[in-house]
């Protein structure tokens, strides 16, 4: 049986066993079976840095001068961005067709605690690290990337034998860190049913039902999104139809969903963009660490639909200015907080300020941000795939024009 559709059944298992074990059954599964999940968490998390140090160290010589790699750098940025901006206005016009929050009343006591935004000037601060080591050690993503990228033009500007035995050393490294990827996924269905569980068991449907509304309009707004852009882009440019692409991004997907973070589905979605979607080494190594970072398409769709799920729980209508700059904000927002925890409520947090919707509306979302995270990052780790397709074809295209000229 293909691992998806293991993944999938002990997904639909953890649901079913969890509705019916209810709130009564916690104390067993939290001390039998929840520890598996971390387990299952703890080892994915395991491979995060070796695979992104390793594989961008590794992309970076692939690519063999800093011309190529500022080429690829800018047209990524550029695309998340873009299909960033489609995601909001995908999210409105799903929140604008199904008025979800019309008819909930919100309290005025219910609030709810969120960091505060870091400064544009804060995060570039942040991307340099100061001890390389102990930002591995914390698995802080972004200042690994830096100095991955900063391993990798070292060692072109070294050049000759001696760079040789470090591309040769860092190229084995990813190897294995695949292979130990591809054992630690051999126990992912288990570790799925086993993370998945405490949640159904917790919430229950009394708590998503009040809710249901927003809940449905993201996973809609996701699907739509997903097929509309994410499949059209791997279908035009990579030749993939949609049914293949699904199928390549199928098991990152299923390790997003039930995991919420798009760092624990890098190591599948690198193996398996290179495998199954044909895409070589050089760019996925670069493209797809980069948008687990920064690419929060899911999360940008989601601001949509709350924008306007918060507007109507409050009895605010929102004029079109005000939609054009939650577009705006959120857009820009993706890349201010990239590599915060908590980003989704942060961005969420700018986008309500930018346009004076009521901060109280934060409390109702929190209160599902963990089912929403699902869908949300879910969606983001397939637009990075969809992202590494478009640029490794059009890197092969820049080498046929080169070489024809």
């Amino acid at each position: 049986m293909n691992l998806s559709i293991k993944i999938f059944i002990s997904l639909v298992l953890a649901v079913i066993v969890g509705l019916i074990a209810g709130e009564p059954a916690l104390p067993f599964i939290n001390w039998w079976i929840a520890p598996i999940g971390t387990i299952f968490i703890n080892l994915i998390k395991m491979m995060i840095v070796p695979v992104v140090l390793c594989s961008l160290v590794v992309g970076m010589t692939s690519l063999g001068d800093t011309t190529k790699l500022g080429r690829i750098g800018i047209k990524t940025i550029l695309l998340y961005l873009v299909t960033t901006a489609i995601a909001i206005v995908i999210g409105f016009g799903v929140a604008g067709l199904a008025h979800p929050g019309v008819g909930l009343q919100m309290t005025s006591d219910a609030v709810v605690k969120v960091k505060e935004a870091p400064s544009i000037m804060q995060v570039f601060v942040a991307m340099i690290p100061a001890n390389p080591v102990a930002s591995m050690a914390k698995a802080d993503i972004l200042p690994v990337i830096v100095f991955a990228l900063f391993i990798g033009v070292g060692i072109l500007k070294v050049g000759g034998e001696r760079a040789d035995i470090l591309i040769k050393f860092f190229d084995a490294c990813a190897e294995v860190s695949y292979k130990i990827i591809g054992i630690v996924m051999s126990f992912a269905p288990i570790g799925v049913f086993a993370l998945l569980l405490p949640v159904v068991a917790k919430n229950g449907p009394s708590v998503l039902l009040p809710l249901i509304s927003v809940i449905a309009c993201v996973a809609v707004g996701c699907v739509i999104h997903a097929v509309a852009v994410y499949s059209t882009l791997a279908k035009v440019w990579g030749g993939h139809t949609p049914a293949q692409f699904f199928r390549g991004m199928s098991e990152a997907m299923l390790i997003a969903f039930t995991t919420c973070s798009s760092a624990a589905a890098l190591p599948i979605n690198m193996k398996n963009s290179q495998e199954k979607l044909g895409v070589s080494r050089d760019v996925s190594s670069f493209v797809l660490p980069l948008g687990a970072t920064i690419n929060m398409d899911g999360t940008a769709l989601y601001m949509g639909v709350c924008s306007l799920f918060i507007a109507n729980v409050f009895g605010i209508d929102l004029t079109y200015g005000q939609m054009a700059m939650v577009v705006l904000t959120g857009t820009l927002a993706s890349i201010g907080t990239a590599g915060v925890p908590g980003a989704g409520l942060i961005m969420l947090a700018m986008v309500l300020q930018s346009v004076n919707l009521p901060m109280e509306g934060l409390a109702l979302v929190a209160g599902i941000d963990r089912v929403l995270d699902m869908f949300r990052t879910c969606l983001n780790i397939t637009g990075d795939g969809a992202v590494a397709i478009v640029m490794d074809q059009e890197e092969k295209k820049y080498a046929k024009r080169q070489a024809a000229a």
